[in-house]
């Protein structure tokens, strides 16, 4: 169960984060187009002061007696002066391979070099604008990430609380149910020794056995989260015989007819409560949903690699055959139960690799078929 609930609170957490990610997408798009802005400004910025510079220096000569003229230099830049004629005076190629340059050209006042025009280039790199918007989202997204797990948690802390209250109140409640239950139906046998022909007394048997079905199902339900069912090899046939004589009393009231065909010495490699409550449950619906007076058919096969146990009963058509195996689920609440039972046969079924096929109409009846794959 714990592990299921951090599977839970990690679903909802990364859904939470999706949801998240998705509304800052469109203001991250234009902070990082601002951001490239601002870099591209900066950079002519520092384009403009070089540019002066070489003004200034191109000035200074203009007004000395000097022959020569230095060109003030830098590896980061490239700088093109050109005549009026836009023929170069003077040029560095100090950068190769320029991708995404940026430049900035100017017209320069009468000098003594005869330059017309300056321009002046600078290659452009927006790593560092990509390294600060990636690091932004990774921070954004694990804060995101670690605020929504944090949130998602203490927000079902309660949820899981009552749940576990839940737990060991149903725990105290069934451990405090079997005994009276089994003093109920031991000294019902015994009355029944005594006075074998009393319908009252028949009737409060059969009541008591409904009782301890409901009790297996949700005495399953609440150990299967903490035991392990672990397989051994059942003998199909002796179980079988031995549940349809528990069940030969709940016939009694709708005159229904048990009629069993069961192979002898058919073993599975099963948990023998396992196999017990897909027997328990497939059969007693069998007798609930029954006509009266009608033959349910009870069929056990073993062939080669396959084994069969199939059920057959006259009555009500199952609308929905798939629907009928989720939890809760009843199709006549008349005929009262939890809807728990089908849903334990599905998930014995589904963990023993076991098929199941059921069949239902007016005209044939409804036929729950289970194969037993090796």
């Amino acid at each position: 169960m714990l592990e299921n609930s951090r599977h839970f609170i990690l679903r909802i957490t990364l859904i939470y984060s999706a949801i998240f990610f998705i509304f800052i997408a469109l203001p991250s798009y234009f902070y990082g187009q601002l951001e490239i802005e601002n870099h591209i400004t900066a950079q002519q910025r520092v384009l403009f002061e070089h540019a002066q510079k070489i003004q200034r220096a191109i000035y200074d000569f203009s007004t000395s007696k000097s022959d020569t003229f230095v060109v003030p230099k830098s590896f980061k830049y490239e700088v093109m002066l050109l005549d009026k004629q836009d023929n170069v005076i003077y040029e560095t190629s100090h950068l190769e391979n320029i991708k995404q340059p940026v430049s900035i050209e100017f017209n320069l006042a009468h000098n003594r070099l005869g330059a017309s025009k300056l321009i002046i280039s600078k290659n452009i790199s927006y790593q560092e604008i990509y390294l600060k918007i990636f690091l932004l989202v990774i921070c954004v997204g694990l804060f995101i990430v670690i605020s929504s797990f944090l949130l998602i948690q203490a927000s079902i802390e309660p949820y899981k609380k009552v749940n576990e209250y839940l737990d060991a109140f149903f725990n105290d409640a069934m451990h405090e149910l079997k005994t009276p239950l089994g003093v109920i139906q031991m000294n019902l046998e015994m009355l029944h020794e005594k006075q074998p022909h009393t319908k009252e007394l028949q009737r409060s048997m059969n009541a008591t056995k409904n009782l301890f079905l409901v009790y297996e199902d949700i005495e399953y339900l609440i150990k299967q989260k903490s035991v392990n069912y672990n397989k051994e090899w059942v003998d199909f046939s002796y179980l079988l015989s031995q549940r349809l004589d528990q069940f030969e009393s709940l016939t009694h009231s709708k005159e229904l007819t048990l009629e069993a065909h069961i192979q002898k010495d058919v073993q599975v490699q099963i948990n023998r409560m396992h196999l017990q409550r897909i027997i328990d449950n497939t059969v007693s619906n069998a007798i609930k949903y029954s006509y009266k007076k009608t033959t349910i058919e009870i069929n056990l096969i073993q062939e080669d690699q396959r084994t069969l146990f199939a059920v057959h009963n006259i009555g009500e058509v199952i609308q929905d055959t798939k629907r009928i195996f989720n939890r809760y689920y009843k199709e006549n609440s008349i005929k009262g139960g939890f809807g728990i039972g089908l849903n334990i046969v599905k998930n014995i079924c589904e963990e023993n690799n076991i098929l199941i096929d059921v069949d239902s109409s007016e005209e044939l009846g409804t036929s729950f078929q289970y194969n037993f794959l090796k």
